[in-house]
């Protein structure tokens, strides 16, 4: 790097110790949480994920990962309101969401899902990457970044097609720190998708590892061992306040939807 270069990120990367700390924005959250301050007591948002980092939702294959996500899409495009425990933080962001697996059909009824739930596709731009090589995935959706300024959310269901291999070490760092720069750089919340290791509730890979190491938020997803229909998801790691475990199924209009009444079967409760 050059001297000037070198001055830039300087500029970039100094933090003012002397400014008063404040949280960052929080995109979504579900809960809330009491905390002693030095003006008392005061009952804060548990955030799901915040402007400015990045979350994952690691579950084994057909675990419902898509209709959970679109669960938090829908519950964001409603402005400042409740599905079931989510709570949406958005003002006037808009929402990208790519889609790596499924092909353009499959793509195209899981976006409308999420239209159909939330009622409104202003400021929901969706694409279906399937047919992208990966190679050129990653320079589609930062031109997408640049196009939609004022993205909220940013959803990439398929992380593992941004890299030609997973145990690549190279690859998935150089992945997730797109995902740290894009975050930070746009002012966004990137929620990503991956699998866990068939047996384990290990996400994929050196990928997975990665992700573990640098995401605000890791989230887990597991079919329940007592009603089979229900969906239990749990925040594995958090940099903030973990929040509580729940439950979603999919009703008669094939729609997910919270489950109030929480069954651990652990407990037998």
């Amino acid at each position: 790097m050059t001297d000037i270069e070198l001055q830039l990120a300087e500029t970039f990367c100094k933090i003012d110790n002397t400014k008063e700390i404040e949280y960052p924005p929080i995109a979504l959250s579900i809960g809330t949480k009491v905390i002693n301050t030095k003006k008392g007591n005061e009952v804060v948002d548990i955030p799901i994920g915040t402007y400015g980092n990045f979350s994952f939702i690691q579950a084994p294959p057909k675990s419902r990962k898509s209709y959970f996500v679109s669960l938090l899409v829908s519950a964001y495009l409603r402005h400042n309101n409740f599905v079931g425990k989510i709570k949406s933080h958005r003002k006037s962001e808009q929402v990208l969401h790519f889609d790596t697996e499924q092909g353009h059909w499959h793509s195209a009824r899981s976006f409308r899902r999420v239209i159909d739930m939330c009622g409104t596709s202003d400021g929901y731009h969706t694409f279906a990457l399937r047919t992208i090589n990966y190679s050129q995935r990653m320079e589609f959706i930062e031109y997408c970044f640049r196009k939609h300024k004022n993205t909220g959310i940013c959803v990439i269901d398929g992380i593992a097609d941004l890299v030609n291999d997973a145990n690549n070490i190279e690859q998935s760092n150089d992945c997730v720190q797109k995902l740290m720069k894009w975050s930070t750089d746009f002012k966004c919340h990137i929620i990503t998708v991956i699998h866990s290791n068939f047996g384990t509730d290990k996400p994929t890979g050196h990928l997975g590892s990665f992700l573990e190491k640098k995401a605000e938020t890791q989230i887990s997803l597991e079919k329940n061992t007592v009603h089979s229909d229900q969906t239990t998801v749990t925040c594995k790691r958090s940099r903030g306040f973990p929040f509580e475990n729940l439950s979603f199924k999919i009703n008669n209009f094939g729609y997910p939807e919270i489950i109030e009444n929480f069954y651990d079967p652990l407990k037998g409760t």
